[in-house]
């Protein structure tokens, strides 16, 4: 039966969660075959092979909520395995900008995963996926962080550079707004989930006027996407193997 958000039907068992449609588009580019199988509100979806496994990518939208919506569906359509490719804000002074931060767990500061289940219930990734990911970044080398994060719903609250603060004394990496709800809800579910996210903001860090310095973040940022994409990719292939 056809999804009513994501407009599928049937989908790969490995699937890669982008929040950004655009960022499909990227992806679509590692892959043979791909094309575009549904585009409806946030969601675009689309199939293809990497090195022979089927992979699906479906944009998630921005927070929790949709990610949630994305991953049901998903699930419904014969999804087992999730890694999320998304952006982080750092909150700790030694992750530069492109770097990849690998969740292992998430503090649970979305309201989505609290629909399901209370805040005691944890946010952790799959064993099985982190120790892949983890892996792979060592072998290609990749500027990379292991360690808990942080999921919320807001970027423009009162409090956002005091709340910052206070995550950085607690040894959280960075932060997102679906890494912990798609851990959540994943596991309640029966599915496996991982999160990379390619760092693209300093740990307060001031504005940079020049635009040398600005063209310059652009492409680590521009290159931290790409790494993980094939970061996620491989990591998947890598399980792929082993099923």
């Amino acid at each position: 039966m056809i999804q009513p958000h994501i407009q599928c039907e049937k989908v790969s068992k490995m699937v890669l969660l982008p929040g950004d449609p655009k960022r499909v588009d990227k992806v679509m580019s590692f892959l043979d075959d791909a094309k575009i199988i549904a585009n409806n509100r946030e969601f675009k979806s689309a199939i293809g092979k990497y090195k022979g496994m089927d992979i699906t990518v479906t944009s998630t939208g921005i927070g929790g909520a949709s990610a949630c919506i994305a991953m049901e569906e998903l699930i419904s359509c014969g999804a087992e395995y999730f890694v999320r490719i998304g952006s982080a804000g750092a909150a700790q002074e030694n992750i530069k900008i492109g770097d990849l931060i690998i969740s292992m767990a998430s503090v649970r500061e979305d309201g989505a995963s609290s629909m399901y289940i209370d805040k005691s219930y944890p946010a952790v990734a799959n064993y099985e996926i982190l120790e892949a990911l983890k892996k792979k970044a060592e072998e290609l080398k990749y500027d990379y962080h292991v360690g808990i994060t942080r999921s919320h719903d807001s970027f423009y609250i009162d409090n956002e550079m005091e709340l910052m603060e206070y995550w950085n004394k607690k040894n959280v990496l960075g932060s997102d707004m679906e890494t912990a709800t798609l851990y959540a809800v994943g596991a309640l579910r029966g599915v496996k989930v991982g999160s990379i996210l390619n760092n693209v903001v300093l740990y307060n860090s001031d504005v940079k006027d020049g635009v040398n310095e600005y063209v310059n973040e652009q492409d680590l940022a521009q290159r931290g996407e790409e790494r993980e994409i094939i970061l996620a990719l491989e990591a998947l292939y890598e399980i792929q193997k082993k099923i």
